[in-house]
């Protein structure tokens, strides 16, 4: 089994990992308590969510369950890929550029329950987002201690979008089949880091993220085998070639549909209004936002990225694993790069939890030598999480 030591360094200054924890806990009592933090974290977004709509004369669960994007995966799970919007020429909306894993397993959960597509879609978030915040705490745990992987979920769970992990979206499933490939490659378990990839790349455009991850980490594996005249096994190679065919599949599936085996599914997006044009698009809305001034969202939106660009800048510095970072890496890649919705940007960078870990060490060392402090913090973070979640679902009206 490979150790995690083989893909990165660890920090020369990292202590010993949490080990009078682990003569009190056992690894299920921990994850399990790090991910009732995470679930109360949430609940509580929900509650004051729902008092704000409450005031609001709106529907909290429909607000949750059918907005924006989440109307175009029910319509899949229902109906299948058949919707298409000419709002003007040039300006095409399918719901191809939707990829296939959640509205089938919101589908799934219609089919064997009573349920309502909007029900099924948030039973279907939820559940996936506690799935994930067991895989942060898990990678995290391993990393640097159980205190960090607590840490870890914590923040995950109060960050300013943390909103959208209690709608009927993607971004927890995509998470959840992305912190569990990365803990199998940080363990040396390929064939279960390939699957899991395989099947992040069916839930997001931005899953190829956790395939490259894989890809890389299996890279150095077979250079570091290959100098040191070690054997390479077939888990390796079918872990390896499993990780891209989610992704792959859906986009030649979709390029099959258009006539375009290569170009179709990046046709469809572009109709979206949505490609990659290395920050061209960015810059450009950066520059409006900058010279004339807009909605409170936008410059929300512009921090959030900018300070993701910071924590990954840290995460190199502390020299996390190849895998993690390659992730993080892509994902930010993806947001700075791509045009389209800027408002949604924050949203791409919720799966990126590896981003966070400079932040929960902090978090660790700030608990032990202040501990009112690291409450302090954790209060205002969360409190300014409801605020801003129930502000975008609320009186935004803004598509996230």
């Amino acid at each position: 089994m490979t150790h995690v030591s083989t893909l990165a360094p660890r920090p020369r200054t990292q202590p010993a990992p949490d080990t009078k924890d682990r003569a009190r806990w056992s690894p299920a009592t921990a994850m399990s308590a790090a991910v009732g933090l995470f679930l109360a974290a949430r609940m509580l977004g929900v509650a004051a969510l729902t008092l704000v709509s409450w005031a609001a004369g709106k529907n909290p669960l429909a607000l949750l369950g059918r907005s924006w994007d989440s109307l175009w995966y029910l319509g899949i799970a229902a109906h299948g890929y058949v919707r298409t919007q000419h709002l003007r020429p040039g300006r095409v909306f399918s719901d191809m550029a939707f990829f296939p894993l959640y509205p089938a397993l919101v589908r799934a959960v219609t089919t064997v329950t009573p349920l309502s597509g909007g029900a099924a879609g948030l039973v279907v978030s939820w559940t996936a987002a506690a799935v994930a915040a067991c895989g942060i705490y898990a990678v995290g745990a391993r990393l640097y201690g159980r205190a960090v992987g607590t840490a870890l979920v914590l923040l995950w769970g109060v960050l300013p979008h943390s909103v959208v992990l209690s709608m009927a979206y993607t971004e927890p499933v995509l998470t959840a089949f992305a912190a569990w490939a990365l803990y199998a490659v940080l363990t040396g378990r390929w064939l279960w880091a390939g699957a899991l990839a395989a099947l992040a790349g069916l839930a997001r455009p931005n899953a190829f993220a956790v395939a490259a991850a894989v890809l890389a980490a299996a890279a150095w594996e077979l250079w570091q085998r290959l100098r040191q005249r070690r054997p390479v096994t077939h888990s390796l190679w079918t872990g390896a070639a499993l990780a891209p065919t989610g992704w792959l599949a859906y986009v030649l599936w979709v390029g099959h549909k258009a006539g375009e085996p290569l170009r179709g599914y990046f046709e469809v997006q572009r109709k979206w209004g949505s490609r990659f044009d290395f920050g061209r698009g960015s810059l450009h809305f950066i520059h409006h936002l900058l010279v004339r001034g807009d909605r409170f969202i936008f410059p929300i939106a512009l921090m959030i990225i900018a300070a993701g660009v910071v924590l990954y800048s840290l995460l190199l510095a502390d020299r996390a694993p190849l895998p993690l970072l390659v992730y993080s890496g892509v994902l930010l890649l993806v947001v700075l790069g791509g045009s389209g919705y800027f408002e949604s940007k924050p949203r791409f960078l919720l799966p990126a939890f590896p981003l966070l870990i400079p932040l929960a060490r902090a978090l660790v060392r700030t608990a032990r030598a202040r501990p009112w402090h690291a409450t302090v913090v954790v209060g205002a973070l969360a409190g300014l999480s409801y605020c801003y979640g129930a502000y975008l679902l609320v009186t935004a009206h803004m598509p996230l």
